[in-house]
């Protein structure tokens, strides 16, 4: 199995970015997904998450700005985000299973 994320990037508070995470080995229609993020010195947390019915939850701080979807027909996980804060600032993995994915780095800057 392998998760790959791409989409991050610096940007300026209040403007928005696109993560996607592309998967082999996996099927994402079939199993729980989910975004996490982890900023530095901090420990990783559960930013959105989607179950194989489409169920979707947020952590507190970011309903209404970030969107979790999946397109089943190109098995990839987005993770919208929109009006980023600098506490959006950090590293996001996109998960599947048990699989994780590398990472990808997003900024924010005030």
């Amino acid at each position: 199995v392998q998760l790959v994320e791409s989409g991050g990037g610096s940007v300026q508070a209040g403007e928005s970015l696109r993560l996607s995470c592309a998967a082999a080995g996996i099927i994402f229609r079939v199993n729980d997904v989910a975004w996490y993020r982890q900023a530095l010195g901090k420990d990783r947390e559960l930013v959105a998450s989607m179950t194989r019915g489409g169920s979707t939850n947020y952590l507190d701080s970011v309903k209404g700005r970030f969107t979790i979807s999946r397109d089943n027909a190109k098995n990839k996980l987005y993770l919208d985000m929109n009006d980023l804060k600098p506490e959006d600032t950090g590293d996001y993995y996109c998960k599947a299973w048990r699989a994780w994915g590398q990472g990808t780095q997003v900024t924010v800057s005030s």
